[in-house]
């Protein structure tokens, strides 16, 4: 039987990178009355790329274009959708503000990466628009006091498919990536990509490697170790397909890194970390939280909470550690899972800007 490559998936772009190019080309029509098109960002770990305007209009104080959105091969809900961004002059001094037009939500509970009251445009996203408009503002001399206002079409109905209701988000889509590229999800070609990097680990001798979950948890284990690149398996959210395969294929030292809310449910149990496929038991936190003696009244709140960031933040608030008690839990979970595999583990939990807040060491 004659084998086929798959064919490599395409990547794509995240909404926060169309928004970006979006922002950039409305503010430098006003500053020089004209719109670049193709416009072109830079990404936040380097490299450039560029966009088709789909719409431009400028008129006075206010410019507006959009970007549709290319999710690549990855079955993106966004995929297609029209992203605009529509600047308008501020007073001197007001600095670049940010506001949620049709089709992007607001933030109305705790626990997410930016407050209630706001509109649900990710740290990243707001910075790279910040930082292309500070950039035309030196180039063109127009200053950098603009506002924002950032749309999606068909926004709030497509948010419907996604988990922003649950979590609080109301009126439409959140503006996300920390990367600005959409890498395609695909699960069996995502799994197959961890066990080889296990194999090539082992054939060129690897003694550590590393899973972790993200790009920030990834660059921790980076500040702590040198280690080669191969050593670096890109786990994600399928923790299952990297410690099942290496209890067959064991290499001597693992360090899983990892966010807080990730790694509670690998603690549970949980061998796929993605959102649509499992979910924090806020029991299970509650639990954490007896076992440092907190408050009974925050223990109880436990239970009403929206997300494990939440949680993190209230026992953060009131001094006490509840991620050292978790990566002892993920440990014992991973090692459950290795099933006695000649492997020496080590749990490190990232915050997101990229401090370790727990860790098991290799002995505990």
């Amino acid at each position: 039987m004659k084998v086929t490559k798959a064919a490599e998936l395409r990547r794509g772009w995240t909404t926060g990178a169309c928004a970006t190019g979006a922002a950039k080309a409305a503010f430098r029509a006003l500053a020089v009355g004209d719109f670049s098109d193709p416009v072109e960002i830079t990404l936040p770990r380097g490299g450039t790329t560029s966009f088709a305007l789909a719409k431009h209009c400028l008129e006075g104080g206010t410019a507006s274009a959009s970007i549709i959105k290319d999710a690549g091969d990855d079955p993106d809900v966004t995929h297609g959708a029209l992203v605009t961004v529509t600047a308008s002059l501020l007073p001197p001094g007001s600095g670049v503000t940010f506001k949620a037009g049709h089709g992007v939500g607001t933030v109305t509970r705790p626990g997410l990466p930016i407050p209630p009251g706001q509109p649900a445009i990710n740290p990243v996203p707001r910075q790279m628009m910040a930082q292309a408009i500070s950039e035309l503002s030196e180039a063109t001399g127009l200053p950098g006091d603009v506002e924002l206002t950032v749309s999606i079409e068909d926004g709030e109905e497509l948010a419907k498919k996604t988990l922003n209701g649950r979590l609080g988000i109301v009126g439409g889509l959140s503006v996300l990536g920390t990367t600005g590229i959409v890498r395609p999800f695909s699960c069996a070609a995502w799994i197959a990509s961890i066990h080889r990097g296990i194999d090539v680990a082992r054939a060129t001798g690897l003694p550590h490697v590393v899973g972790a979950t993200g790009s920030t948890s990834e660059e921790a284990v980076r500040t702590r170790y040198e280690l080669d690149d191969a050593a670096f398996l890109d786990m994600g959210d399928f923790a299952g397909g990297l410690l099942k395969y290496l209890r067959a294929h064991p290499v001597p030292r693992l360090t899983l890194s990892g966010g807080f809310a990730k790694f509670t449910k690998l603690a549970q149990g949980a061998l796929d970390l993605h959102s649509a496929r499992s979910q924090v038991d806020f029991a299970f936190l509650k639990g954490l939280l007896e076992e440092v003696n907190a408050p009974q009244d925050l223990i109880e709140n436990c239970q009403h909470a929206n997300t494990a960031k939440e949680v993190l933040d209230r026992a953060l608030a009131e001094g006490l550690d509840i991620s050292a008690p978790l990566a002892r839990q993920t440990k014992a979970a991973v090692l459950d899972i290795l099933r006695g595999a000649p492997i020496e583990v080590e749990v490190l939990i990232v915050d997101r800007q990229g401090t370790v807040i727990g860790e098991t060491g290799w002995d505990a």
